[in-house]
């Protein structure tokens, strides 16, 4: 009998306050692609930093294709052929470097002299088998969120890689570039590599995995052949009990007024005319699919992007937004589609990121903080929103995914702003935490509050928005009013005329 490629066996890890793995197993087959799926917080990216060297003070044994393995830095996990695409690209890039000098920095910093004519000729021939069609000669700092993601795969593949970990490689890929991406994947599996795929798109599990293990709570709770299973099944071993109705009951406000309008909004890059509005009480949906300039739309709102021309009213008060601090003046927030850059702090602490956004609150005229009164309500959010941490001084890089991104919403919460602006908010986020942040939605727009929620996520616009403005090409294509299905957002989402 074949060894597996990866064998995992009694994995335990425990950080200040947590026991984040116990006695967990795992087991990699070669040539197949296993999903490694829980609830956040469940232990996968944990396991995974493991396998990859990121964390050294484990506990149990390690052995890739039947010998044992000691693997105790990022170094060493080269060594073996495992290589990480992590779901943060832009920590895992040098912005300031190009598409090809990033790919091939495994060779740059071995040689005194460096053939660049040839570093780009090698870098862009892997590009082509890959079928990415990116100039190596960019600088990352210029490419989509997308595109860096391919360049990170390109770059794992082009190292000794026999075992391939992807940490939600979908999450910034448009439907196109997922398909590419499970060709690639195709490609890989026949090539004998071993594949993890972290994920919570069922979809796409039953898509493209052979295999699967199911984590909760620090520890492994089932293992399937993914053709023996169902997504039902998957959902309740994660969660551990049966899922409920995802999307709360929901009875917008009648005859409610307008709090913001936009019109005639344009940017310098992507936006083109766009006119509309969100009601008092209202969730707003803004669908499209990647690349349509739902992020850019936010972020003009917002005052993070410059606006060439167009006017935006606040409660029938046109105003001007320059920057984010005149937005959030004036009544705004943003929770951000890429959190770890732009929406939390990472090396701050879990109360501190809690807090930052409405300090104002909490000081005396003198500008002393009321230490107390910010403790007493940052432990009011993380109990109100489900947040798993130690305490308020840990730091919220030691979190999972989900639970940072329910900090970036929980911060506002404290601010009471007027509307607020949801820019992708399920992004890497299981199914159980996905269900409390659309709750915590449907509160904030029954409290009066007007809620824009933009997503490609179609199927969470259809759950959860009372109207809709669909997003082509930078331009509003079509306006819809609940109910919607999925089929008619894709439709116009993909350029479909009535």
């Amino acid at each position: 009998m074949t060894s597996p490629l990866v064998c995992m066996k009694h994995i335990s890890i425990e950080f200040p306050g947590v026991k984040a793995l116990d006695q967990v197993n795992f087991t990699l087959k070669k040539g197949t692609v296993h999903a490694l799926i829980g609830a956040n917080g469940a232990g996968k990216s944990t396991l995974m930093k493991v396998l990859s060297g990121a964390h050294s003070h484990y506990e149990g044994s390690i052995q890739i294709n039947g010998q044992a393995a000691s693997i105790q830095t990022p170094k060493d996990a080269a060594s073996y052929g495992v290589q990480t695409v992590h779901q943060e690209v832009d920590t895992a890039l040098v912005p300031y470097l190009s598409v090809g000098e990033n790919m091939m920095m495994h060779q740059i910093e071995k040689k005194t002299f460096v053939d660049w004519k040839e570093l780009h000729r090698k870098a862009a021939q892997r590009l082509k088998e890959l079928d990415i069609d990116i100039s190596t000669k960019r600088l990352v700092s210029d490419l989509t969120l997308a595109e860096k993601q391919m360049v990170l795969i390109a770059k794992a593949v082009s190292i000794k890689c026999s075992i391939l970990i992807l940490d939600e490689p979908t999450a910034p890929l448009s439907h196109t570039e997922t398909n590419k991406l499970f060709s690639m994947i195709d490609r890989l599996k026949q090539n004998g590599t071993g594949i993890v795929f972290i994920s919570h798109r069922m979809p796409e599990i039953f898509t493209i995995c052979d295999e699967l293990t199911v984590m909760r709570n620090g520890t492994d709770v089932a293992a399937h052949l993914v053709q023996n299973t169902d997504p039902q099944q998957i959902i309740e071993e994660m969660l551990g009990a049966p899922l409920e109705e995802q999307f709360p009951p929901r009875t917008p406000l009648k005859d409610a007024p307008i709090a913001l309008e936009v019109k005639q909004l344009n940017d310098q890059h992507k936006l083109r005319n766009i006119h509309l509005h969100v009601k008092k009480g209202e969730i707003l949906g803004i669908a499209g699919l990647v690349g349509a300039g739902k992020t850019e739309l936010c972020k003009a709102l917002f005052g993070a992007s410059e606006k060439t021309t167009g006017t935006v009213q606040l409660h029938g008060q046109t105003v001007h937004i320059a920057s984010p601090h005149q937005a959030v003046r004036a009544g705004m927030a943003l929770v951000p589609e890429e959190r770890r850059k732009e929406g939390i702090l990472t090396e701050e602490s879990v109360g501190w990121n809690l807090t930052a956004a409405s300090l104002r609150s909490f000081s005396s005229v003198f500008s002393f903080l009321h230490r107390s009164k910010e403790k007493r309500e940052a432990d009011e959010i993380v109990k109100r929103l489900g947040v798993k941490t130690p305490s308020l001084e840990a730091k919220v890089k030691h979190l999972s995914g989900g639970n940072q991104q329910k900090i970036a919403i929980g911060k506002w919460l404290l601010a009471e702003a007027d509307v607020y602006l949801f820019d992708e908010p399920t992004k890497g986020v299981d199914v159980g935490a996905k269900k409390d942040i659309f709750t915590l939605i449907a509160e904030l727009a029954a409290r009066g509050k007007s809620v824009i929620y933009a997503s490609s996520e179609l199927s969470e616009i259809a759950g959860i928005a009372d109207r809709v403005y669909v997003l082509y090409d930078g331009s509003i294509a079509r306006e819809m009013t609940a109910p919607t299905t999925e089929e008619e957002l894709l439709y116009h989402s993909t350029g479909g005329q009535s």
